[in-house]
């Protein structure tokens, strides 16, 4: 990467990877709005520390960090306001979902968001972003060893959700 020219790159990574980073928070989060947000935050913070990064690998994988941190922010200011609110609304799938996730994905999808926030994130870090054991340990802060058990309840639970829903 030139640091000569930080806008530059920064834009390019943006216009290459901003829509698949929005796909992942879309799915960890089930908000096309906060899904947005959150990856628009990551490209900033980027800029932010871009003399701090060397090469592109270690660009994505921060923008990547980023977007899970801020998905996990996310669920823990959901989950505090669930707390306070009485009668909490149930979550619906909305129209974006529907068209960025298609109608086949609408049940996995549902089931996605039911599961564990760690299991969710090793899942869809495993299977959406197709992510080595080894990347998605990474990407979480956790051993291979966490990534493969937190990976194997998670496809369980999804399948029990899915056979319950038949």
């Amino acid at each position: 990467m030139q640091a000569s020219d930080p806008a530059r790159e920064i834009t390019a990574l943006y216009h290459a990877h901003a829509l698949g980073f929005v796909k992942l928070a879309v799915v960890m989060t089930g908000d096309q709005s906060a899904a947005e947000d959150i990856v628009q935050d990551a490209f900033l913070g980027l800029h932010r520390r871009w003399s701090a990064l060397t090469d592109q690998d270690k660009a994505l994988s921060y923008i990547r960090s980023c977007v899970l941190n801020g998905c996990r922010q996310l669920h823990r200011v959901r989950y505090r306001r669930e707390k306070i609110v009485l009668d909490p609304p149930e979550d619906a799938v909305s129209a974006e979902d529907l068209a960025i996730l298609g109608e086949a994905n609408r049940a996995v999808l549902a089931g996605i968001r039911q599961l564990p926030p760690r299991q969710r994130e090793a899942v869809v870090l495993r299977y959406y972003l197709d992510m080595t054991e080894e990347q998605t340990a990474q990407a979480m802060g956790v051993s291979r060893g966490t990534v493969k058990s937190a990976t194997s309840r998670g496809l369980a639970a999804l399948a029990r959700m899915l056979e319950e829903s038949k």
